[in-house]
């Protein structure tokens, strides 16, 4: 039975698809500067596949992982924004928050498409289709990959700044839920629809299939 004096927040799933990102990240920068191209590419493959996974459950999975649940429009911003008392608890993110999950997801894409045709100097290392495009194409993709990594760098600081801000200034802790699915409530805690096993395993398995059909090249 819940815990009234919880509220649940975050599913496994959102979990497990956010710290793995976190590891996989760091893993990617770590080989790119180490040039360890070969594990380069299956942590780009691992990345393209929880990124395909997070847009698949955004629509299929929990009410707090759906886009139609976080995303709003300037009016629920700005309420959000002045503190209005009137406005409804938002579950999850808040509506800044929601969108800034859109930008981060924006910029994995471009920086995960970008390496998929990234070309190097000496046209050695290259992303697994880098055969589809020439030679200057692959070196603009190449530099679209580094630019959209620091973009990446500038979204995650601002994210830690958020965190390290609610925490300090607002006394919220949004690692906790994040660990562990759940936070104090500070009223009865109100029911989130969960995502179900079937839809859990629908989204695995297109977001798998998608992420070995790109690497594997299948005569595109």
């Amino acid at each position: 039975m819940p815990d009234p004096h919880r509220q649940f927040v975050w599913d496994i799933p959102i979990r497990i698809f956010h710290w793995s990102l976190v590891g996989l990240l760091a893993f990617s920068w770590w080989s790119a500067e180490n040039y360890r191209m070969d594990w380069h590419r299956l942590s780009g493959q691992a990345v393209l596949f929880l990124l395909i996974f997070r847009v698949i459950w955004g629509i299929l999975g929990t009410q707090t992982a759906r886009f139609r649940h976080f995303l709003k429009g300037p009016r629920a911003i700005r309420a959000w924004w002045k503190g209005d008392q009137s406005a409804p608890e938002q579950i999850g993110h808040n509506p800044l928050g929601g969108w800034s999950v859109v930008a981060m997801l924006l910029a994995l894409g471009a920086q995960v498409v970008t390496g998929l045709f990234a070309v190097d100097i000496d046209g050695i290392e290259s992303g697994p289709l880098s055969h589809l495009v020439d030679f200057e194409q692959g070196r603009l993709a190449s530099a679209i990959h580094d630019t959209s990594f620091n973009i990446l760098l500038a979204l995650i600081a601002l994210h830690v700044a958020a965190v390290v801000f609610y925490l300090l200034v607002r006394r919220q802790n949004l690692v906790g839920p994040m660990l562990t699915g759940t936070k104090a409530a500070l009223q009865p805690a109100v029911p989130v629809r969960r995502g179900g096993v079937v839809q859990l395993l629908c989204s695995l398995t297109l977001a798998g299939a998608a992420a070995w059909w790109i690497f594997a090249d299948p005569a595109f």
